[in-house]
């Protein structure tokens, strides 16, 4: 039966590559039809994922989704955009607008490496580069810290991370090195240690979930793949106290437009950057298709209207079903929302060092809630958000203490003031001043500045 579904899979991928060899996509930018924003214009042959795989695009482009028309109704799929870069603006310099057009053409072509979500996950990309290491288990205050010293004892040198954590559950994909080699690790006994070690962490006490941990040679789209394993974990699933806090939840609804065969979704939240991928990715790996969506993220709150029925060409067609949709995409949004201060440190990379940095937050009674860790021509690039080990916003006094430990100008405050505890009521203060201690690791020279 595996034999039989693989043959279909690959004669639907080289019946979609004959498809787009034939009716390869139009891309149209357009700076002037739109005053505040450039337009983007994608007519390509419609297939199962397609709407995705042009957020994708944009995303990896780093442009900001304003406004979105979406129409594949039929053999045909025919969008609109409204993009700004990352500071708000339309996209000026011809040369950047030939470039969006390329990228957009080429990832949309026959040779595209993108993966039908039809399939159990997203696929790896073959690397000798790194080994790619997948996590899933129950959250608990000082998990990144026991995981970083696991690999660190291994003798292995985390070279790119994000993690997330929602509703108790955490997920992290993460890119290891070998110590020796620099490269991906080879032997099978070290690669089943790790996968050992890491399963016994993350499994801690907690009995009643399980963890997951996947070790292979390979890259894959982090973020989506983040959303398939929390998905897979089902995340969505609130206990009772999560379910007394719907106030502060999306506004998610989901009815059925009876005359056309629909389930009408909207979705209405603060806007954040990425959102519109969140909600896509989630309905697509749900196995629903987008026939026609509308979407409007101009102002403060972000506005989501989508038209869909599941592949088998189905409206959402129960209760059970219809609140299964609305958790998931509540779950979607909620993952990446950043509960929390976020710090950002910036240094030369080296061995162990996220394992320092969040061995120092646990000491300190911080938890991280989510992480994005890079290294960058030896530069280690990371952002952490924290809170303390309640839930509640961090001490000003505690941060002060970290930051000196670290090092002032290694670990930078990118937060709000309204993240930091206000002790006795009194206006909060960043609490930055002072001389490093002698335990500074800047003092011990395992911490560099980053210049």
């Amino acid at each position: 039966m595996a034999g039989d579904l693989s043959s279909s899979w690959d004669s639907d991928d080289e019946y979609e590559k004959f498809i787009r060899r034939m009716n390869p996509p139009r891309v149209v930018v357009d700076n002037d039809s739109c005053a505040n924003a450039t337009v983007i214009r994608v007519d390509s042959a419609n297939k199962y994922g397609i709407l995705l795989e042009v957020v994708q695009v944009l995303m990896d482009l780093n442009l900001i989704i304003t406004k979105a028309y979406i129409s594949s109704d039929g053999g045909w799929f025919m969008d609109v955009f409204n993009v700004r870069d990352r500071d708000g603006n339309k996209i000026e310099k011809e040369k950047d607008l030939d470039k969006i057009k390329n990228f957009i053409r080429e990832s949309l072509g026959e040779d595209s490496s993108f993966v039908p979500s039809r399939r159990k996950s997203v696929g790896f990309t073959p690397s000798s580069d790194h080994t790619s290491i997948e996590l899933t288990g129950t959250d608990r205050p000082g998990l990144l810290s026991e995981v970083s010293a696991v690999l660190t004892d291994l003798r292995c040198n985390v070279v790119s991370a994000e993690v997330w954590t929602h509703n108790s559950r955490a997920a992290a994909v993460m890119q290891v090195t070998d110590e020796e080699t620099g490269s991906a690790i080879t032997d099978p006994e070290k690669l089943s240690r790790i996968k050992e070690l890491l399963c016994n962490v993350l499994k801690g006490n907690n009995r009643s979930r399980g963890a997951k941990t996947m070790v292979s040679m390979g890259v894959t789209q982090t973020e989506r793949r983040l959303h398939q394993m929390m998905f897979d974990d089902r995340d969505y699933e609130r206990s009772d106290e999560d379910s007394r806090n719907e106030h502060h939840r999306p506004k998610v609804t989901v009815v059925n437009w009876f005359d056309k065969d629909y389930s009408v979704v909207t979705i209405r939240c603060k806007d954040r950057p990425k959102l519109l991928f969140d909600t896509v990715c989630t309905l697509t790996d749900m196995q629903y298709v987008v026939f026609h969506g509308n979407v409007d993220a101009e102002g403060p709150e972000a506005y989501q209207e989508y038209c869909i029925r599941h592949v088998d060409g189905s409206p959402v067609n129960s209760e059970a079903e219809r609140q299964r949709v609305i958790q998931c995409l509540e779950a979607a949004i909620e993952r990446r929302v950043s509960e929390g201060l976020k710090l950002e440190l910036c240094t030369s990379d080296r061995m162990g060092l996220l394992t320092d940095v969040t061995r120092i937050f646990r000491e300190n009674g911080l938890t991280v809630t989510r992480a994005e860790v890079a290294t960058r021509s030896g530069k280690a690039i990371n952002t952490f958000y924290v809170r303390d080990a309640a839930g509640n916003p961090v001490d000003p006094k505690t941060l002060d203490d970290i930051r000196a430990e670290i090092g002032q100008t290694v670990l930078q405050v990118k937060g709000h003031a309204d993240q930091l505890k206000s002790p006795q009521g009194s206006p909060t203060r960043f609490l930055f001043g002072g001389l490093f201690k002698s335990r500074s690791l800047c003092n011990l020279g395992l911490i560099r500045p980053y210049t």
